[in-house]
C-alpha cells in the first residue's frame, strides 16, 4: 500500500456507507483536512455500503453516477446531510439530490435501473473486506487503517500524523 514516490498526493482512502451518519459527522473532519492539505492530500471516497442501511448500496451506486458526471464528494455530502430522509423516503431521495444539484436525473434514474456501477460497488465492497474494513467510517492512508465507526474522537489527529509522515517520507525520498 505504500507510496513513497514524489509524485501526486498522499491518497486517503474513505470507506464510506452514504446512509450512516457517523459518515455525515466524519464530513467535517474532511473539510479540516481538504484545507490544511490542499492538493497534497487527495481523499477518495470508497464505498462500504452496510446491510442494516436499506438503501445504502442504492446509494453508493448513485453516487458513482455523480461522480461521472463530475460532482460525486458534492453529492457524497448533499446526501450525508440526508441520511434520516433516505432511511425514510428511499431511492426517490436520491434522485432529490442530484436534481438539487443540477445533474442529469434522467440519466441518474437509468442508471439506477441497469445497474452500470454495481460493479465499481462490489469492487470497493470487496477491497475494503479484505483490508479489514468493517465499519464506516474507515480510513486507510499509506498501510495504516484507521477506524471512525468506534467514534470521531481524536481521528482527524492520527489522519494528520500519518498523512504528516507519508509526506515528510516523501521529502526524504525526494532530496
Amino acid at each position: 500500500m505504500s507510496d513513497f514516490t514524489t509524485a501526486g498526493p498522499v491518497v486517503l482512502d474513505v470507506w464510506f456507507d452514504l446512509q450512516c451518519p457517523d459518515c455525515h459527522t466524519a464530513l467535517d473532519d474532511l473539510r479540516a483536512l481538504r484545507a490544511r492539505y490542499g492538493d497534497r492530500l487527495e481523499t477518495r471516497l470508497r464505498h462500504f455500503p452496510l446491510e442494516r442501511h436499506k438503501y445504502a448500496y442504492a446509494a453508493a451506486q448513485a453516487a458513482e453516477e455523480a461522480a461521472e458526471q463530475g460532482k460525486g464528494w458534492e453529492y457524497a455530502e448533499a446526501l450525508l446531510a440526508r441520511t434520516a430522509e433516505l432511511a425514510a423516503g428511499g431511492e426517490p431521495v436520491l434522485l432529490e439530490v442530484a436534481r438539487g444539484l443540477g445533474l442529469d436525473v434522467e440519466e441518474f434514474d437509468t442508471a439506477l435501473i441497469d445497474g452500470r456501477h454495481l460493479l465499481a460497488v462490489d469492487a470497493d465492497q470487496a477491497e475494503g473486506k479484505a483490508l479489514r474494513v468493517t465499519g464506516t467510517p474507515t480510513y486507510i492512508i499509506g498501510d495504516e487503517r484507521l477506524d471512525g465507526g468506534k467514534g470521531q474522537e481524536g481521528l482527524r489527529e492520527r489522519i494528520e500524523q500519518a498523512a504528516d509522515r507519508l509526506l515528510e517520507a516523501r521529502a526524504r525520498h525526494s532530496r
